[in-house]
C-alpha cells in the first residue's frame, strides 16, 4: 500500500469517582451477610446458596486490580441498590454515553491538532450502547458538528482495535479522509455488584483516537499501522444477555444472567493461548519476532493473563516497560484497556519503535494493529 495510515490522536477521559477493593470488599460482604440472613432457612435447607465474604487481598491477586474509576459512584455501594444511580434523561438531552465519549473526542482532537470540519467518520464502538437508536456516534457527530457519517460498533472487549480496524480501511480506501474513533465504555450499569467473582472486574472510561492519511496529518507524534489482524471464534464463556427481547420473555429483565457473567478459568485457559498465537502470528507476517517489539499494549482484563500471553512471546516475563499495566488503576475497561495504555506509555518511543496494539474477549474476538513510530 503506498499510502501511509497513521494514528494521529489518542484521547482519555477519566472519571471523577473510584471505587477502592476495601471500599468494594466492605459493602459486599454487608450485603452477603444481609442476604445469608434473609434467607438462612433456604440456605439451610439447601435450596439456596450462602454467600461467601470476599476480601481485597483476593481481588488483587485473582486479578491484579486495586480501585476502578466509576462515571456515578452513588447506589453502587448502597446494600439495598447495589447499582450505580443513574438518573434517567430526556430525548432532548445529551445522552451520558454521549457525554463521556465527547470528553475523550476532543481530547483525541486536540492531540492530533485536528478540527472537528478535518474528520469524515466517526465510529463509537464499545462493548454497550445505552440504547439501540439513534446511534451514540451520530449523537456525538451531531454535537461537535462533523460532516459525513458515523455509525456504533458493538464487539465486546475487542471493540476499540475492531473499530480502529474500519478506520484503517476506510482511509486506505479514500472513502475518509480522517476517522475519529471512541470508545466510551460506561460499563458499571451491567455489574452484577452482588456477585462475588465478578463485581470487581469492571470500570467506566472513555478513550479515542484519530486515524487518517500520514499526508494529511500534523501532529508530533504519528503511529504508522503497518497492518492490522482480527479473529473469531464463538463462546458461551463470556455473556451479557440483557437486550429488547427480554421484555418478552415475563421473566426478570434485570436478573444475574442478563448482567455480565462468564466462566473465568475457562476464559483463561483458552483466551491466553489463541492471543499469544494471534500476536505472534501478526508480528512475524512483518518479518518481526516478539523480541523486535519495543511495546506491548495488550488487553486490560486480568494480568494473570497478560503475564502469561507474555511468557508465550517471549519467553519469560515481560517488563512494565514492554507491557504497561493500567489495570491496577482502572480495572478492566472493556475495549478501551489498550488504548489506555497507549495513551499513557507512548510519549517514550521513538522513531522507527515497533509496537502492538491488541485487544481480546467475548466473543470470542481479538483485535490487533502493528504500528512504527514515525
Amino acid at each position: 500500500m503506498s499510502k501511509k495510515i497513521v494514528i494521529s490522536g489518542v484521547g482519555l477521559w477519566t472519571p471523577e469517582h473510584v471505587i477502592t477493593n476495601d471500599e468494594l470488599v466492605a459493602s459486599y460482604n454487608e450485603y452477603a451477610d444481609k442476604h445469608n440472613e434473609q434467607f438462612a432457612a433456604e440456605i439451610a435447607a439447601g435450596s439456596k446458596e450462602a454467600k461467601t465474604h470476599s476480601s481485597a487481598a483476593f481481588i488483587e491477586k485473582a486479578s491484579g486490580i486495586k480501585q476502578r474509576f466509576i462515571y456515578q459512584k452513588d447506589g453502587a455501594l448502597d446494600i439495598s441498590r447495589m447499582r450505580p444511580a443513574i438518573p434517567e434523561r430526556g430525548d432532548d438531552e445529551l445522552s451520558q454515553q454521549a457525554e463521556i465519549a465527547l470528553a475523550a473526542a476532543n481530547k483525541a482532537l486536540i492531540d492530533a491538532n485536528k478540527k472537528p470540519e478535518d474528520i469524515d467518520a466517526v465510529i463509537v464502538s464499545c462493548a454497550y450502547t445505552q440504547r439501540a437508536y439513534p446511534a451514540i456516534a451520530i449523537e456525538v457527530q451531531e454535537r461537535l458538528g462533523i460532516k459525513g457519517f458515523a455509525f456504533d460498533m458493538l464487539v465486546a472487549c475487542s471493540a476499540a482495535t475492531f473499530g480502529m480496524h474500519r478506520a484503517y480501511e476506510m482511509v486506505a480506501a479514500g472513502t475518509a479522509r480522517a476517522v475519529l474513533v471512541i470508545n466510551p465504555e460506561l460499563v458499571s450499569p451491567q455489574v452484577n455488584y452482588t456477585d462475588r467473582d465478578s463485581h470487581f472486574i469492571f470500570g467506566d472510561v472513555a478513550t479515542a483516537t484519530v486515524i487518517e492519511s500520514q499526508d494529511s496529518a500534523n501532529s508530533d507524534k504519528l503511529f504508522e499501522i503497518l497492518s492490522t489482524k482480527a479473529v473469531t471464534q464463538f463462546s458461551n464463556n463470556i455473556r451479557s444477555n440483557f437486550g429488547y427481547m427480554s421484555r418478552t420473555h415475563d421473566g426478570d429483565p434485570y436478573s444475574a444472567d442478563k448482567l455480565f457473567h462468564q466462566a473465568g478459568r475457562k476464559v483463561f485457559k483458552e483466551v491466553c493461548p489463541m492471543a499469544a498465537k494471534h500476536l505472534e502470528e501478526h508480528v512475524a507476517s512483518h518479518g518481526f519476532t516478539p523480541a523486535d517489539v519495543r511495546r506491548w499494549w495488550l488487553h486490560q482484563a486480568n494480568i494473570n493473563m497478560n503475564l502469561l500471553i507474555g511468557k508465550k512471546l517471549l519467553g519469560r516475563e515481560a517488563t512494565a516497560d514492554e507491557a504497561p499495566v493500567v489495570l491496577d488503576q482502572y480495572a478492566n475497561t472493556a475495549s478501551a484497556g489498550s488504548i489506555i495504555a497507549l495513551a499513557l506509555h507512548h510519549d517514550d518511543l521513538v522513531v522507527g519503535d515497533i509496537g502492538v496494539l491488541c485487544s481480546f474477549g467475548a466473543g470470542y474476538s481479538i483485535g490487533s494493529l502493528v504500528i512504527r513510530r514515525c
